[in-house]
């Protein structure tokens, strides 16, 4: 049986105070294991995002426990969380968040910086992720030069240049068209996951569903159902 990588168990995030408190997450358990590529689908306001940011580290929930692969992380200070997430978690956000002012490579390397990895290792290793996506002929063009499916591609290289055990794609397909959002989601699927590798999609993009393992679905704040992705019958 797969390894569990995330293990959530009763996450309840409230925002607001008295009449005006409000439930976003409300008891959500679950475990996403290594190997899948886990789908988290739902309408907007369905409690998807805040989710999404209490199992990263991002965001602390007023009670529940989020243990990624056997570390309880919200048990952790807030550097020592800001460390684990750097080194362990790979985060491709919706508008992805490149520096304009950087060369590709650079916003690629930025990762290994921040972790003090010199110069010269970090451009080298941010280097090989660009090949591996297909954009090594880029690396010196700032973001504004590539298309929005190339500047896709450079947050996966700069999420996966650390060699995270999770990588969070967050509405991966919302800023392309059919084709190419699709053909984001495989390249990932095809060249990222592996046996210790765990991949977290949120969308509401239906048409790339089949790509996955299994689907959690929220509404409301709750986890309403898991079912299997037609990628688990292959």
């Amino acid at each position: 049986m797969a390894k569990v990588a995330i293990a959530a168990r009763g996450l309840n995030k409230i925002f607001g105070e008295g009449e005006a408190q409000t439930y976003a997450v409300r008891d959500v358990s679950f475990d996403a294991y290594f190997g899948e590529m886990l789908y988290i689908v739902g309408p907007s306001g369905s409690g998807k995002t805040t989710m999404l940011s209490m199992i990263s580290g991002i965001l602390r929930p007023n009670s529940g426990s989020v243990e990624i692969d056997g570390t309880d992380i919200w048990s952790l200070d807030n550097d020592a969380i800001a460390s684990f997430r750097l080194k362990r978690i790979g985060f491709v956000f919706q508008d992805y968040h490149l520096f304009p002012r950087l060369t590709t490579v650079e916003n690629v390397a930025i990762p290994l910086i921040l972790r003090r990895v010199p110069w010269d290792e970090a451009i080298k290793e941010a280097m090989s992720f660009l090949e591996i996506v297909g954009l090594k002929n880029r690396a010196l063009l700032p973001p504004v030069k590539l298309s929005g499916g190339e500047q896709q591609r450079v947050a996966i290289a700069r999420a996966m240049v650390s060699h995270p055990e999770i990588l969070i794609l967050d509405e991966p397909t919302a800023s392309l068209d059919g084709d190419t959002g699709r053909a984001i989601v495989t390249f990932v699927k095809e060249h990222i996951l592996d046996e210790d590798r765990c991949i977290i999609v949120v969308t509401h993009d239906s048409r790339i569903l089949d790509l996955g393992n299994r689907i959690l679905k929220m509404e409301d704040g709750r986890l309403t159902k898991i079912e299997e992705g037609a990628a688990s019958h292959e």
